[in-house]
């Protein structure tokens, strides 16, 4: 379906157990440097703003989840394609993306609400707290929806900035409102900054 947001989900290991660790990069993108880690089962984890303290932070909690120490591997085959998927996207040349996502780093209701945000909230579309609630089957969920946006491991491929306030506000945002603007302007859901 033409601007649908596709994302191809292997089935979920433990890396811990089939012997994978994981590799992350830092690239740049157009609301800055971006961390990408990813797994023998695909892309983990998304980390906005990863100048060195925010890089070694995260570096660190991904050792810690996985038991081993990260490998920087900015050439690595598991990264290739989360990188140039990215850089089309922010060129406004890809409006869905087709990675394989590793969903370690989310479980329960979270990875549910995310799941249903990846493939049923369109490139250049907007839903309420509320609406994603109501369409995991929690319709007086909006504040636990807030928090699962919150702790998304994956930003922009699992597209948190596309989740609103029903009043019309922009709402709140992990990678800060400016960024979330950012990202809708380029979708075309706002309008670009004039300056």
């Amino acid at each position: 379906m033409p601007g649908r947001t596709v994302v191809c989900v292997k089935a979920n290991r433990d890396p811990q157990t089939t012997g994978q660790g994981v590799e992350w990069a830092v690239v740049e993108s157009d609301i800055g440097p971006l961390l990408l880690a990813a797994t023998g089962q695909g892309l983990v984890n998304v980390v906005f703003h990863a100048d060195d303290a925010v890089r070694k932070a995260s570096v660190e909690r991904l050792a810690a989840r996985f038991g081993g120490a990260p490998v920087k591997a900015p050439a690595s085959p598991r990264l290739a394609e989360p990188i140039r998927q990215l850089a089309a996207y922010f060129a406004g040349e890809l409006r869905a993306f087709t990675l394989d996502l590793d969903w370690t780093l989310i479980s329960g209701f979270n990875r549910e609400v995310l799941r249903e945000l990846a493939s049923g909230v369109p490139y250049g579309t907007v839903v309420g707290y509320g609406d994603l609630a109501a369409r995991v089957g929690q319709p007086g969920a909006a504040q636990a929806v807030g928090a699962a946006m919150g702790a998304n491991p994956l930003p922009v491929v699992v597209p948190c900035h596309r989740v609103v306030e029903s009043d019309g506000g922009i709402g709140g945002f992990g990678g800060g409102l400016e960024t979330k603007r950012q990202l809708l302007a380029l979708e075309g859901v706002l309008p670009q900054p004039l300056f």
